[in-house]
């Protein structure tokens, strides 16, 4: 074998082995090769044996190009005989490809049925994506403990061993909502409702990514699922169902709450709120967001991401500690909340302090607002440092 062959060996060698090992890591939390769910256990089902078959193929196609190329290379020899090739060898090798697709895509037909079925589901999640974030909205379900809507953001609740059906739409363009280890994704249109069903087989924490190009923060718009007992479940509903209270008088919190009226109030919601005449603190996102909505913070803390999931309220240390528990206790850990020694303080201050620095909004900074001066996600506020102070202390009250 030349040396030029050699090379070339080697490099188509050094580049396959490359792509393979670049699918190798041992934390993947969107792995699709580790279906926690029946939908995503249906899908493996499908990939595994499709994946493959077209690996074997996939060798001897390889070594069949090799073996031609080495046993053939052009040594300056007279051209051959040209033929028109063997009838019998074309016919048989397009049959064959034929054979197999024909054989996946009936799997395929019947599999895409199989997760379309939303009959069977015994419970109901409004998700609505928007840029760049998702809010989840239960309905009323009295039979689960939900005795009034719940509204969240970033990472949806969800009891163990209960098909959950996913009713999605989307407040300004195409969106794609994808859990791999619950189930494949469904995209989240503007004006329509799409439905995905999903469960989880053990508690635990399983991550997402929108899986439609959606816009400059695409990149940054997460979520998380996270799937709890039943009686850890019945203990977040509870406490979703709870109104915020206010903080002591005389403390930086009470001052924050202060700052949350004057500032934050005009696009979050805090149930239970009131104003300084006593009346209630409603927000008017439509007012001032191009989305017309924002998350609601009522239990901020209660939840452990903020800002669409994208970043931890939770210290690298303790995120660690929730996301590496057993399915045992990661329920319990979940529900404690955010502590004040847990709380990752120093991504949500510089959140408050140019959100757009963190999470881009526009391309261009000069035009974060539009031409009707709604903001497009979290603006700018321009906060004193001790503004921020105390809006910290006043947001690490609501869990």
């Amino acid at each position: 074998m030349s040396t030029k062959i050699r090379r070339i060996v080697a490099g188509v060698s050094g580049l396959a082995a490359t792509a393979f090992l670049a699918g190798c890591a041992k934390d993947a939390p969107q792995d699709t090769w580790q279906p926690k769910g029946t939908n995503a256990k249906t899908i493996d089902d499908l990939q595994q044996p499709v994946f493959a078959i077209a690996g074997v193929i996939g060798v001897i196609v390889t070594c069949a190009v090799v073996y031609c190329i080495i046993k053939f290379r052009d040594r300056g020899q007279a051209m051959p005989e040209q033929t028109h090739g063997k009838p019998a060898l074309e016919i048989g090798m397009t049959i064959l490809p034929a054979l197999i697709l024909a054989g996946v895509g009936v799997f395929t037909f019947r599999t895409v049925f199989d997760l379309s079925k939303t009959s069977d589901t015994q419970m109901v999640v409004n998700v609505t994506g928007q840029q760049w974030w998702w809010e989840y909205d239960y309905p009323a379900q009295p039979e689960l403990g939900i005795t009034q809507p719940i509204i969240t953001s970033g990472q949806m609740i969800i009891p163990v061993g209960t098909k959950v059906l996913l009713r999605e739409t989307s407040r300004d363009v195409i969106h794609s909502y994808w859990i791999p280890a619950l189930n494949g994704k469904r995209d989240a249109v503007p004006g329509r409702v799409h439905t995905l069903r999903l469960d989880a087989d053990e508690p635990g924490i399983y991550a997402g990514q929108c899986t439609e190009f959606c816009g400059l923060s695409h990149a940054n718009m997460r979520m998380e699922t996270v799937a709890l007992s039943k009686e850890d479940f019945a203990a977040w509903v509870a406490n979703q169902l709870t109104n915020a209270k206010s903080p002591a008088e005389k403390t930086l919190a009470k001052e924050g709450e202060g700052v949350f009226l004057n500032q934050c109030v005009r696009c979050h919601q805090v149930n239970g709120l009131k104003k300084a005449d006593g009346t209630p603190a409603i927000a008017a996102p439509d007012e001032n967001v191009w989305a017309g909505a924002a998350p609601n913070l009522t239990h901020l803390m209660s939840r452990n991401t903020f800002a669409g999931a994208a970043f931890d309220l939770l210290s690298q240390k303790c995120r660690a500690d929730v996301w590496g528990a057993s399915s045992e206790t990661v329920g319990k850990k979940y529900l404690a909340g955010v502590t004040e020694e847990c709380l990752n303080q120093t991504d949500l201050r510089r959140w408050l302090r140019n959100a757009p620095a963190m999470k881009p909004m526009y391309a261009d900074p000069a035009k974060l607002t539009s031409t009707n001066g709604k903001y497009r996600g979290m603006p700018n506020l321009g906060l004193t440092e001790d503004d921020i102070d105390k809006l910290v202390a006043y947001l690490s009250t609501l869990k």
